[in-house]
């Protein structure tokens, strides 16, 4: 039997003007759900990983909604929980060129947002589960969501599970007393993996990576070895850890490649020419949808699965939407080198 990943966090209804419209253009706006977690449960299903995702949800017909959009991606929704008064918006004005993108967050009050622990029951969630990831958007959210995200990794690391997290900084979340400097090591230490994009460990932990500058295009992956080392005397926990390198040319033409530091061996991946840019929002929670498969799948071969990880989310950023809609033989053909964009008949 091929081993359940459970991933947990919230999901967010996502409103974006059509095409590159300015929120203050915008006389429609097109519906879609996305969230770090249920991203990366997404490419697991897409690759035939068993995934159960784990969020709360008001009950009515948009929690329903958003459930069945996840069921239709293969996503096991049987352990979300039901309650609160609302589900959570983010509004997505899409970048081009010179112009950044633009998130505005209206999730105050979500169902998410008010859950207390005890409200899910752990054990039975992980009874059948190898590998647990969250991502450091749960505990931002609210006191309530960061103690029930300590209870979960918690639990998973009583039950011998794996366990994964996405440093994921996000600093128009923080907001309820608390940094994520004081609430994220207590969460860090349980994890066996971590991942961040280049910024995220300076943000939480203050671990720079010297000489570097992400506008400059061009990421020296050698100067994240310092970052990985400090991260591990940090979290001695930590086996594997992983970055994401994205140099920002522009709003529509980034660079992508990343590292993977495991229990001191350092792996590189390819850099990838990414313009145009079609959807950049999912992309880190594509590259760890892919790390977790490549974990899972090459074993030992960390360079396989750092490489596939890389491939994946370079694809994610042709795809429109928060979810990484690609097949693993689509990720492989990039891996091997096609990057022509033919015609395939």
């Amino acid at each position: 039997m091929t081993k359940k990943v459970v991933t947990f966090g919230e999901i967010m209804m996502r409103l974006s003007p059509p095409g590159f419209l300015r929120f203050t253009q915008a006389r429609s706006f097109d519906v879609i759900y996305g969230g770090g977690e249920a991203n990366v449960a997404v490419s697991l299903a897409n690759y035939g990983i068993p995934v159960d995702y784990v969020t709360r949800l008001p009950d009515n017909d948009l929690g329903r909604a958003c459930m069945r959009f996840l069921r239709e991606h293969g996503v096991g929704t049987d352990k979300i929980v039901w309650g609160g008064e609302r589900l959570g918006i983010y509004f997505l004005e899409i970048g081009a060129v010179a112009r950044p993108s633009k998130v505005i967050y209206d999730r105050a009050n979500s169902a998410l947002a008010t859950i207390k622990p005890g409200m899910i029951d752990w054990k039975k969630v992980f009874a059948d589960a190898h590998w647990f990831h969250w991502t450091g958007i749960t505990p931002a959210i609210s006191q309530g969501a960061a103690e029930t995200c300590l209870e979960a990794v918690q639990t998973a690391k009583e039950m011998g599970l794996t366990i994964s997290c996405d440093l994921n900084y996000r600093s128009k979340l923080w907001k309820w007393g608390k940094t994520a400097g004081e609430v994220m090591p207590d969460l860090v230490k349980y994890c066996d993996i971590a991942i961040g994009n280049e910024e995220d460990a300076a943000k939480v932990f203050g671990i720079h990576a010297p000489d570097t500058d992400v506008t400059s295009g061009k990421v020296d992956a050698e100067k994240y070895r310092y970052v990985c080392e400090e991260l591990r005397k940090r979290f001695p926990n930590l086996k594997t850890i992983a970055i994401t390198l994205r140099g920002s040319l522009s709003a529509s033409h980034n660079t992508w490649s990343g590292i993977l530091w495991d229990e001191g061996k350092v792996y590189t991946a390819p850099t990838y020419d990414i313009i145009p840019i079609v959807d950049r929002v999912g992309g880190g929670d594509s590259f760890m949808g892919g790390l977790i498969y490549g974990l899972l799948t090459y074993g030992d071969d960390k360079q396989s699965a750092l490489n596939f990880a890389v491939a994946a989310s370079c694809l994610k950023h042709t795809i429109f939407g928060d979810f990484n809609q690609v097949t693993v033989d689509e990720v492989l053909k990039l891996m091997g080198g096609d990057v022509s964009g033919r015609v395939s008949r």
